[in-house]
């Protein structure tokens, strides 16, 4: 049995039909007009006229004096757990050079990462520092030669955030661009005088960035099309209240359409979590964004036992889908949609945002159902490819044609039949 003890509102629906047909604007105007498209843009939204699109190598380097060394030690250790596991996942996705299916038919698949990419890092309000490592590293890791970056410039310097250049730097980027929104979704997709077409496009971003890499997709490929962030704790009666409020503020604080969402077995935890979000809440320099997220999309959800609230998790599909429960291994083959796992109290969703080493780029709004984060895989393509011998297109070549015939499609069958008559002669 289900019960709701704190009930999220429902998300608004944008108008998709404004926001679809500015997007589509956008980027016919950068199509059109390139480079002159991306200034005027720059210069309207983020109030930055420069007319070089490429940030210098002296201003990435000058970005360092104006970091901290302890947060660049901090970039470090967050880049090489996260080289470590982009390494070990490289590592599992292997060629195969021929199996024989038959006696004749050899067939294989290479692992071959694309040309060039572009990661997008959001930028404008906040410097998101942390998913240029999220992004750069798989991507180099996956032996993409040409890893290019984009982030739009912060409003009150005109400048990339010097955090977001740093660690754009320490990813091993081959290219940064003072580039943000729709607009910098279409100079990656299509080209310009100083923008370079690339053949995926990865990286969150707002609505128009969202928009932007859906109408964009087919002319390069995207990673997914994310919305707003998502936390899904299931607790049970052994569980901290405090650590779990802790976690759901960590998600409400991102957007004001963020959602944090305790699945418990037990009303005394959930009760407690509710009361110690509100005393967290008021500690909080994002509580004007934390707090108003909580109160219209926070649940907070009372069932009879796991196997009901796996079941919701697995209906759910949630980002991040934390388990304080206390034999969380139980439940791991039980749990199938989700875009990243974290197992136990201390495996906070904040260790994989910032340094454990998995990616924090995740599917929401239920696209765990069908894909995963984003990973070295994410910049891979399994490609086949196949050899016959004389003798197996003699074994098979008939029934090629058959079936080809079958469908209607007698240049197939004949394809096949002009090689059978060749190997009588």
């Amino acid at each position: 049995m289900t019960t709701y003890i704190k009930r999220a509102s429902e998300r608004p629906q944008d108008d998709l039909e404004r926001l679809s047909q500015t997007v589509h604007d956008i980027i016919a105007n950068v199509r059109k007009e390139g480079d002159h498209a991306l200034i005027a843009y720059n210069t309207k939204f983020d109030k930055n006229p420069n007319p070089i699109l490429r940030v210098t190598a002296e201003a990435i380097q000058s970005a360092y004096q104006l970091v901290s060394p302890a947060l660049i030690d901090d970039m470090r250790r967050a880049a090489a757990n996260i080289e470590a596991f982009a390494r070990a996942q490289r590592d599992s996705l292997k060629d195969i050079d021929s199996i024989e299916v038959a006696p004749g038919i050899l067939l294989g698949h290479r692992v071959i990462p694309v040309n060039a990419c572009c990661c997008y890092v959001p930028g404008g309000n906040y410097p998101l520092f942390s998913s240029a490592l999220m992004l750069i590293i798989p991507a180099k890791v996956a032996g993409v030669k040409n890893v290019f970056a984009c982030s739009p410039v912060q409003k009150h310097t005109g400048k990339v955030a010097p955090e977001t250049l740093v660690a754009m730097d320490i990813a091993g980027v081959n290219g940064i661009y003072q580039l943000g929104g729709a607009q910098a979704i279409a100079a990656f997709a299509y080209g310009t005088e100083q923008v370079p077409a690339v053949d995926i496009i990865v990286g969150p971003g707002n609505q128009y960035v969202t928009e932007a890499k859906r109408q964009c997709y087919g002319q390069v490929g995207i990673d997914f099309v994310a919305g707003p962030s998502e936390v899904m704790v299931i607790a049970d009666s052994t569980a901290d209240p405090n650590l779990i409020a802790a976690d759901l503020l960590g998600q409400s604080e991102h957007d004001l359409l963020a959602k944090g969402i305790l699945i418990t077995t037990d009303e005394s935890l959930a009760l407690q979590t509710i009361k110690a979000v509100e005393t967290q809440l008021a500690l909080l320099d994002t509580k004007a964004i934390a707090s108003a997220s909580w109160a219209e999309y926070g649940e907070v959800i009372l069932v009879s036992n796991l196997d009901e609230a796996v079941k919701l998790a697995n209906d759910w599909a949630p980002e991040h889908l934390e388990l304080c429960v206390e034999d969380p291994d139980s439940l791991m083959p039980l749990l199938t949609n989700y875009g990243s796992l974290f197992i136990g109290e201390y495996s906070a969703e904040v260790f994989g945002d910032y340094i454990s080493g998995t990616n924090h780029t995740l599917p929401t709004l239920k696209a765990a159902r069908y894909t995963g984060g984003v990973s070295v895989g994410t910049f891979l393509k399994t490609v086949t490819h196949q050899k016959l011998s004389v003798e197996a297109v003699k074994v098979f070549g008939p029934s090629a044609a058959n079936m080809a015939h079958a469908e209607g499609l007698s240049a197939h069958a004949s394809a096949v039949e002009q090689r059978l008559i060749k190997l009588k002669d």
